[in-house]
């Protein structure tokens, strides 16, 4: 079968490379002239464990079992990741009841290395760090997204799949039970039997530039936007630091890379267009919700590092939406997967995503 994959982001890549494997003839299409040039390079690079998702969900199914594939994956490739674990901190009792509640959820998700600890012994994990009860988390890690993103292409090249970079996709249509794809950059039209939608920020653009799927089916897309202040000094912490989560997100949290540099964020700010500067007047309310629990943040210390864009289906003050990952069961079309809302934790979710797209390829 001869698949195209729209989209060189994590998850795209991760596609690609699992029907390359399974003996498609498969085509990623990257409007960039790069991979991951979107959601997959303005993230925190976090492998999440998967606690906070609710039952059932395409978030909690995939984020279990994509986060073991992706250590196992890690391994085999040597790509760059830390196991280092993280802290969801409660700060008052209110907060203590929605951690527990976090708990009791990765239990259902099947998650493992949950524990419930007091404030004593977070402060003896982390002494800086300010609670009243925390969850601890040893299966979240990080990881070095773009390595990550090189072994994928790597892997998918040995299995005879191909990246068309500057090739934006401009049209589709169903002709002779095949999907005749249009690309922009003189890209000229091909026929493919198969075509997958990874595109990210750009998967309903693509979606309604094809003349068959009905535009009813194409979500909203709603801009959230996350910013990143990175900390001048020396890390005060050598785990991940979540708060316990805010509408929107997971709320403003010590992340660190592999260098061991400790930065904060994402906050969330909704925007109405792709915008990735960082506002250095956000700072006020970065340290505003950090010294909630590390009270000792350095006044001065945060700079404005970088942003991301996530690709939300709902807004404001409204439930978080699942993944949506509309196939010919649910819209009739043969060949034809569309991807929306591919956010967190889509990175840690992307091989298991991967299984489950291209095993809906034959359909």
């Amino acid at each position: 079968m001869q698949v195209l994959v729209i989209g060189a982001g994590v998850v795209g890549l991760a596609v690609a490379r699992a029907a390359a494997r399974k003996g498609h003839e498969v085509v990623v299409a990257e409007a960039a002239s790069v991979i991951g040039t979107g959601i997959s390079s303005r993230n925190s690079e976090v492998i999440h464990a998967g606690m906070y998702y609710p039952t059932g969900t395409l978030r909690g199914r995939h984020c279990v079992a994509g986060r073991r594939m992706l250590y196992e994956f890690c391994a085999a490739h040597r790509v760059p990741h830390r196991k280092c674990g993280k802290l969801i901190v409660a700060t008052n009792a209110a907060e203590l009841e929605k951690i527990h509640a976090i708990e009791v959820q990765g239990g259902i998700n099947g998650v493992e290395g949950l524990e419930m600890v007091g404030a004593n012994a977070a402060r003896a994990l982390e002494p800086e760090l300010a609670c009243v009860g925390a969850l601890f988390s040893s299966e979240t890690g990080i990881i070095d997204g773009h390595a990550y993103m090189l072994a994928l292409r790597g892997d998918l090249e040995d299995a005879g799949g191909a990246i068309a970079f500057n090739t934006p996709v401009i049209g589709a249509a169903r002709k002779g039970g095949q999907w005749s794809v249009r690309f922009g950059g003189g890209g000229g039209e091909f026929a493919f039997d198969a075509v997958v939608n990874c595109a990210g920020l750009g998967a309903q653009g693509v979606a309604r530039a094809m003349e068959d799927y009905p535009a009813a089916r194409v979500p909203r897309l709603v801009l959230g936007k996350g910013n990143y202040f990175t900390f001048a000094g020396r890390p005060a912490f050598s785990r991940l630091i979540y708060p316990t989560p805010i509408v929107g997100g997971l709320g403003v949290h010590v992340t660190l890379d592999l260098a061991g540099r400790m930065r904060f964020g994402p906050d969330v700010e909704w925007v109405e267009q792709e915008n990735y500067a960082v506002d250095p007047g956000r700072a006020k309310l970065f340290y505003e919700r950090i010294r909630t629990y590390w009270p000792g943040l350095p006044e001065g210390s945060l700079s404005p590092d970088y942003s991301g864009i996530r690709p939300k289906l709902t807004g404001p003050k409204e439930p978080q939406a699942d993944f949506l990952i509309d196939t010919p069961l649910q819209h009739g079309l043969p060949g034809l997967i569309q991807l929306f809302g591919i956010e967190s934790p889509g990175l840690t979710s992307s091989l298991s995503l991967a299984e489950h797209v291209t095993g809906h390829l034959a359909s």
